[in-house]
C-alpha cells in the first residue's frame, strides 16, 4: 500500500512515517515508480512503535530494541529483552524524578497563590 493508505491503517500521518523511515525504524519497500510501498508487517511495526513513543520512550531505545520485539525471532531474545527492560526502568526512574520536582514547584506556585490571595483580600 502506498503512503496514504499506511497512513490511515497505521493511524500514523504520512511525515512521521517518514520520520520513522529516516530514523530506521521501518523500511518500506519501493515501488517501480520509486514510491513507498508498505505491507501488513510494517503497518504493524508501525503501531508498536506509535506505542513505544506515546509511552514517552525515545526514539533511539525503541530503534535499539525494536528487532527484538518485532520479528519473532528467538536468537538473543532474552538479552535484549533484558537490556531494553533495564533502558525503562532507567527512562521511567527519570520521569518519576522529573515528575516529583514539577510536583514540588506546583506546590510552591499553590502556596504563593495562597499567600498572595490571603494579602490581597
Amino acid at each position: 500500500m502506498r503512503i496514504g493508505e499506511a497512513s490511515r491503517a497505521s493511524g500514523a500521518s504520512a511525515r512521521s512515517l517518514r520520520h520513522y523511515e529516516d530514523e530506521g525504524l521501518i523500511v518500506p519497500g519501493r515501488l517501480g515508480n520509486g514510491f513507498r510501498d508498505y505491507c501488513r508487517s510494517t503497518i504493524d511495526r508501525v503501531l508498536v512503535i506509535r506505542s513505544l513513543l506515546e509511552s514517552g520512550l525515545p526514539v533511539r531505545l525503541i530503534r535499539d530494541a525494536l528487532p527484538g520485539l518485532v520479528d519473532g525471532s528467538e536468537a538473543g531474545t532474552d538479552v535484549v529483552c533484558a537490556e531494553f527492560l533495564r533502558e525503562v526502568q532507567s527512562h521511567r526512574d527519570r520521569l518519576t524524578a522529573r515528575i516529583a520536582a514539577l510536583s514540588d514547584q506546583q506546590a510552591a506556585l499553590d502556596a504563593y497563590l495562597r499567600e498572595a490571595r490571603r494579602t490581597n483580600l
